[in-house]
C-alpha cells in the first residue's frame, strides 16, 4: 500500500520508522533481530537509506591511496526482506548523488519487480566522487528532477521511448523537507518554494529533517502551506542518546539541539538515553495531539532509545 494511502485510511496516530543497510560485507542477523523489534510496534512503513559510492583514503605500504566504494550496499534486498518477510511496506530512498538517471530507472524497475509501491527521492549527501558521465548517460542533479523522472515513469515515460510493452509504474513519492532549512538556502522561505517545485513535480508527501524544537516544525508547515504545498507533511524524530550527538548532530544535521537539552545532558551525561527518550516522547505526544499525520522516528541501528520511547507515548 502507499504511504498517502496509509496516512489518509489511518484510524488512529502512524508511527513509522528509517533503518539502515549493513556496512558492507556485514551481517544481516543484527538488521534483522532490529526489524523483530520495531514490527512489535506496527509501522506501516519502513524507510531504508541508501548509500552511493563514496571517495575514502587508506594508509598502505605503498602509501596513503584514494579508493571509491560504497560503504553501505544493500537497499534493495533490505526492502525485499521487510515488504516479503515481514509484510511493512518498504521505503526505499532514492539518490541523485552518485547514480545516473539510466541507473535509477533500473533500480526502480527491479523494486516494481518486487512490489514495492514507495520511494523517497533526495538528492544526498556529497560523498567526494563525481561519478563520470559516459556513453551518453546523464544524471539528476537536484531532488526536483529526480522527482521529475519517477512521475514521467508512473506516466509511462521511461528513458528508452521505444521500449515495448513498458507500462506505467505507480509509486508513491515522498521528499524530504527542512523545518530549519537546508544549509544551502539562503532562507526557509525560498526552501519552501524549492519543496513545492518537487511537490509540483509529483511528490506525494514530504517528511521532514530530524529537529529537536517542535515550533521549528509547525512554523515550517505554516510557511509551506503559505506557498501552496497540501500534501502531508509528516514530522521527523531522533532521540539523543549520547554525548558527543550535542556536537555530531549539529555539525552533520544542520540542526539545533535546545540549550534546555543540552544542559541536562551534560549535567547528567550517565542518564543521556532517558533524557533523549524523555524529550523525544514529549515531542512526538505534543506533535500527536495537534494532529499530525503520522511522526517517523530516525531509529537507523539500534531499537533500544525507541522501546523506552513507545513505552511512553499514549497511543
Amino acid at each position: 500500500m502507499k504511504v498517502i494511502d496509509h496516512l489518509a485510511n489511518a484510524k488512529e496516530p502512524l508511527i513509522s520508522f528509517e533503518i539502515i543497510p549493513p556496512m558492507r560485507g556485514g551481517d544481516v542477523k543484527g538488521l534483522l533481530a532490529l526489524i523483530d523489534d520495531l514490527v512489535k510496534y506496527h509501522p506501516p512503513f519502513i524507510d531504508i537509506t541508501s548509500h552511493a559510492a563514496e571517495v575514502i583514503y587508506e594508509e598502505t605500504p605503498q602509501g596513503i591511496q584514494r579508493r571509491v566504494k560504497r560503504k553501505r550496499p544493500g537497499t534493495l534486498g533490505v526492502c525485499a526482506l521487510i515488504q516479503n518477510k515481514y509484510h511493512i511496506d518498504a521505503v526505499p530512498h532514492i539518490l541523485c548523488q552518485g547514480f545516473t538517471r539510466e541507473e535509477t530507472e533500473d533500480f526502480l524497475i527491479e523494486l516494481r519487480y518486487l512490489g514495492i509501491d514507495n520511494v523517497l527521492a533526495v538528492r544526498g549527501d556529497d560523498s567526494g566522487f563525481q561519478k563520470p558521465l559516459q556513453y551518453g548517460r546523464s544524471a539528476n542533479r537536484f531532488a526536483c528532477d529526480l522527482v521529475g523522472q519517477i512521475a514521467a515513469m508512473n506516466r509511462g515515460r521511461y528513458l528508452e521511448q521505444d521500449l515495448l510493452d513498458a507500462e506505467p509504474t505507480s509509486f508513491c513519492i515522498g521528499v524530504g523537507g527542512y523545518p530549519e532549512k537546508h544549509f544551502e538556502a539562503p532562507n526557509l522561505m525560498l526552501d519552501a518554494k524549492r519543496v513545492k517545485e518537487k511537490v509540483d513535480n509529483g511528490a506525494d508527501y514530504v517528511v521532514t529533517q530530524m529537529f529537536f524544537d517542535n515550533r521549528h516544525y509547525f512554523h515550517y508547515v505554516d510557511i509551506c502551506r503559505q506557498q501552496g504545498i497540501d500534501v502531508p507533511i509528516i514530522p521527523g524524530l531522533k532521540i539523543l542518546t549520547s554525548e558527543k550527538q550535542l556536537t555530531s548532530i549539529p555539525r552533520t544535521f544542520y540542526v539545533e539541539v535546545p540549550a534546555e537539552l543540552a544542559d541536562e545532558v551534560l549535567a547528567h551525561p550517565d542518564r543521556v538515553v532517558d533524557i533523549g527518550v524523555e524529550w523525544a516522547a514529549r515531542q512526538a505526544q505534543e506533535l500527536l495531539d495537534r494532529g499530525v499525520p503520522s511522526v517517523h522516528f530516525y531509529v537507523m541501528q539500534s531499537a533500544a532509545a525507541i522501546k523506552k520511547l513507545m513505552a511512553k507515548l499514549k497511543i
